[in-house]
């Protein structure tokens, strides 16, 4: 994931658990994390965009995104 690559957030709360949804505007990945609605949102935010690099990173380690 390049440094400048625009990262998209999109928040559901249903009940009491809030789905956070995080999308690399470049490669187009997207990943979705659940989590207690009661989380602070940078907590939430935070947890997606780990999960997002991570699956970046091996998208690239497997020779399917340059």
């Amino acid at each position: 994931m390049a440094d400048k690559s625009e990262i998209y957030f999109e928040i559901t709360i249903i009940g009491g658990s809030a789905k956070v949804a995080a999308v690399d505007a470049a490669t187009l990945i997207e990943v979705a994390v659940i989590g207690p609605a009661s989380a602070s949102t940078a907590d939430l935010k935070r947890l997606a965009l780990g999960k997002l690099k991570a699956r970046i990173a091996r998208e690239r380690r497997e020779g399917r995104i340059p």
